[in-house]
């Protein structure tokens, strides 16, 4: 009775990832209701936040797994263009839209602009992680590729797309990398391969701490941004940025259906280049408005973009989640 007991507890935790969706909408209503509940989780504890996460990916993992991610660069270059290419284009389309047809201003639009300048998000990897575990280091490889190359690539779409030059920080992008990505998940690997007991421990909890940790992700930047979400211009906003995210959600999933339609895993890279494609790195982007922008509107899209991002990337986890069952 006792073993049972024990088992049920720890199929109990595996399974919390299956809460995530829920957990990440309360958190958004609670942010929304009463935004202290998250507002103390300021930005110095992102890089930690989203380490965890990728910790808990490598610890689930083997350097087996990224051997074979880098023997697949047709499908991280087709990431990368779904980042760098399908993505600003839709941001575009959708920016041009918010002001001519929905008269919104022109730093509103300009904010949308951005949001699809950035790079990819962290959030993604572990999204890929909860639907397809094996192809979690190849997303890794993608978001990471995105980063790396951010540092140019960013200031020259937003240059092109709004006619703002933004000068980012080559050494921050480097640290943010090793920081987030790199030695976390260097670390899981290094425990799984020296301490597999260890990790068999502690595989259980990892769930439930990391939906919590997702959590805070989320509602920090409602809750510290809520004037900006609350604004007159608010619900337009959300709407908009929403079909922006939806938009480069299945445009992601189809481009990546039509090129790797022979593939034996084709409705996993379909998966994994949806979320690379509809996710990104929405803080970042409301760090460059708040450095590199006077008008404060700039800030409303990345801030409204970091909660409908995860929102709608985490309901697709849900859904695919269930599809495979």
């Amino acid at each position: 009775m006792v073993e049972t007991k024990e088992a049920t507890i720890a199929d109990v935790l595996k399974q919390s990832d299956s809460f995530l969706p829920h957990v990440v909408l309360a958190s958004t209503i609670l942010a929304l209701v009463y935004p202290p509940s998250f507002s103390w989780f300021t930005s110095r504890y992102y890089a930690p936040a989203l380490g965890f996460l990728m910790f808990a990916v490598g610890v689930n993992s083997s350097e087996k797994d990224f051997i074979e991610a880098f023997k697949r660069p047709d499908a991280i270059l087709a990431g990368y263009v779904g980042q760098y290419v399908v993505k600003p284009l839709l941001g575009y389309i959708v920016g041009i839209i918010a002001v001519t047809l929905f008269g919104l201003p022109t730093p509103l639009g300009a904010g949308i602009m951005l949001v699809s300048c950035v790079s990819g998000a962290q959030l993604s990897t572990y999204a890929t992680f909860l639907t397809d575990p094996p192809l979690a280091p190849l997303s890794i490889v993608m978001t990471s590729l995105s980063t790396a190359t951010a540092f140019f690539v960013t200031p020259m779409l937003s240059l092109l797309l709004i006619g703002k030059r933004l000068p980012v920080d080559v050494v921050g992008m480097v640290s943010s990398i090793l920081q987030i990505v790199i030695a976390p998940i260097t670390a899981g690997l290094l425990l799984n391969r020296l301490f597999p007991r260890l990790c068999n421990a502690m595989r259980p909890f990892l769930p439930p701490l990391s939906v919590l940790d997702t959590a805070c992700c989320v509602g920090a930047p409602l809750a510290i941004n809520i004037n900006s979400v609350l604004s007159p211009f608010g619900l337009t906003v959300s709407l908009l940025i929403a079909v922006f995210h939806l938009s480069a959600f299945i445009a992601g999933y189809f481009h990546s259906g039509s090129v790797f339609h022979n593939a034996p895993d084709v409705k996993a890279l379909q998966r994994i280049l949806s979320f690379e494609t509809g996710m990104q790195s929405s803080l970042l982007a409301l760090a460059l408005a708040n450095r590199f922008f006077q008008d404060p509107l700039v800030s409303v899209p990345p801030a409204i973009s970091t909660v409908i991002m995860s929102l709608m990337g985490f309901a697709l986890v849900m859904l695919w989640a269930k599809k495979k069952e």
